[in-house]
């Protein structure tokens, strides 16, 4: 768990602070908890100072056993919105008693405490950062109306929603013109262009867009389509999130889509510790301190594409997947807010797997793909709606692969892709991937086998996909990179030495 997470909670005023706040309490005053959450499960409430419940990653990176990992998952993706703690417990193999005391040990707080706690989070975002009614944030909220919010509210922060809209700073909200916009917290350095950048290669088209240094894509919420556009807030503190919707209930879970596919909540100086020395990936961190490993805001989506992109160009990709989104998809209004301003429409929704498996192979019949292909998408489709492939598992990395790779047509490359992207595992490393074997020959200056690569990449774990984005990354970057991507000889040399060293004797991760 990074300590630099943890909040400070006087006892004598009830409040929690982060470490860096300017109040100075009394030493012999203060706790010491492992989050926000923990803190307010003890009877504190968050300082309206420093704001430390505003703070990205504040659950990020617990050291925690695998089934409360999965558990914190579930939550973040909204299932105890319409379950409850026994049922949570059971998705993840515990009775309601062992997970809650699982929680209590290692989180601080019941899941059913996080869970409400990530309600009324959201709920006074919403108060500080637009003018919708009361009523309107107990819905976006996931709460019942005005009554729940106002209980959760005052229960969280000691003060009602009246209250808390009157204390809001000045030039702190969000104006409401062009669909509801929101400031989503990331955990800072954190580099917005490389993003778009990653995301325009791979953009489907009808349903993301990448123009201006915005990402747009289509998103569903209960059951209504809309638009979600990101852009950087340029205050090295947020990016800029802009919702077009009909309804704004439950607009917490897209938050959290919004936050798991930029990676907000990770901090790229946990794996700067561990590869910064590392003569080859080493210089790459350094010319871009902000880099995240992209996921992914709808999981089936995401892992369809990788699919798709098997032994054909990104560009073939994006132009595939854009035929079984014309075929498939549900189209939405293009028109007005519904489309990205000025650059590529936003035209459809991405088809469920369900939508996917009950079509079946004649459906994508005649869009370009192989019969193979066709069958490992249907395949996918049919496991994901069944039951036997869940994308939101938390099961360590070895496992996650084997279960991917008994589906026919998936193999190593795809697995490992779908576990980064989708899965959201951080030392995936597809060593078969041409773009790395190459680059990673461009900078240790003689070809590498897949083999080499993956005997290579043992000194990167547990950050291997981190690696794999900065080699990825630099390849890709043009005159803007050329001091990273074109090292001196002397470390050009010294990486050559390393990367054969590496190879021929796989166990040695002496650099990290």
């Amino acid at each position: 768990m990074r300590v630099g997470l943890r909040v400070e909670a006087v006892a004598t005023t009830g409040i929690y602070c982060r470490a860096e706040c300017s109040a100075q309490p009394h030493p012999h005053k203060v706790s010491w908890y492992s989050s926000s959450v923990a803190a307010e499960a003890a009877g504190y409430r968050p300082c309206l100072r420093c704001r430390p419940e505003r703070r990205a990653g504040s659950l990020a990176d617990l050291d925690v056993p695998a089934p409360v990992a999965a558990a914190l998952l579930a939550i973040t993706d909204g299932f105890l919105d319409d379950h409850d703690e026994e049922a949570l417990a059971t998705r993840v193999g515990y009775s309601g008693r062992q997970l809650r005391r699982l929680f209590e040990a290692h989180v601080g707080a019941t899941p059913a405490t996080i869970a409400r706690s990530r309600r009324a989070h959201f709920a006074r975002r919403l108060i500080d950062d637009t003018d919708l009614p009361f009523d309107a944030i107990a819905r976006a909220a996931g709460l019942g109306g005005p009554r729940q919010l106002h209980r959760a509210i005052t229960t969280t922060f000691k003060f009602t929603p009246t209250e808390l809209r009157s204390k809001r700073r000045r030039g702190e909200r969000a104006g409401l013109d062009g669909g509801l916009e929101l400031l989503v917290p990331y955990v800072a350095p954190f580099n917005f262009q490389a993003f778009a950048e990653h995301q325009a290669s791979r953009a489907i088209p009808g349903v993301e867009a990448v123009n201006s240094g915005a990402y747009t894509r289509s998103i569903s919420v209960c059951g209504y389509a809309g638009i979600a556009k990101v852009s950087d807030a340029r205050d090295s503190q947020h990016v800029r999130l802009r919702l077009h919707l009909p309804t704004y209930d439950s607009i917490i879970d897209d938050v959290a889509r919004c936050r798991i596919l930029l990676g907000t909540d990770a901090d790229p100086t946990d794996a700067a510790a561990v590869l910064g020395d590392d003569p080859i990936v080493g210089p790459l961190i350094c010319a871009a301190p902000g880099l995240r490993v992209p996921r992914s805001w709808d999981r089936f989506e995401t892992a369809v594409r990788i699919v798709v992109g098997q032994q054909i160009s990104l560009a073939g990709a994006s132009t595939m997947c854009g035929r079984i989104v014309a075929r498939l998809g549900t189209p939405i209004d293009a028109g007005g807010e519904m489309s990205d301003e000025g650059g590529a429409p936003v035209t459809h929704l991405f088809p469920s797997a369900t939508a996917i498996a009950d079509a079946g192979v004649v459906a994508l019949a005649g869009l370009g793909f192989t019969q193979r292909r066709i069958d490992t998408i249907v395949g996918l489709s049919q496991a994901v709606a069944n039951g036997d492939i869940d994308l939101r598992s938390a099961e360590p990395i070895d496992d996650a692969v084997a279960r991917l790779c008994e589906l026919a047509g998936i193999g190593p490359w795809s697995a490992h892709l779908i576990a980064m992207r989708v899965l959201g595992h951080d030392d995936a490393f597809p060593a078969g991937d041409l773009g790395l074997r190459r680059n990673v020959a461009h900078l240790v200056g003689h070809d590498v086998s897949a083999r080499e690569l993956e005997a290579l990449a043992q000194r990167w774990r547990p950050y291997r996909a981190w690696a794999a984005q900065h080699i990825w990354h630099a390849g890709n970057g043009g005159a803007s990179r050329a001091a990273a991507w074109s090292p001196d000889p002397a470390i050009s040399a010294e990486s050559a030495v390393s990367a054969r060293s590496a190879i021929s004797n796989p166990t040695d991760r002496s650099s990290t």
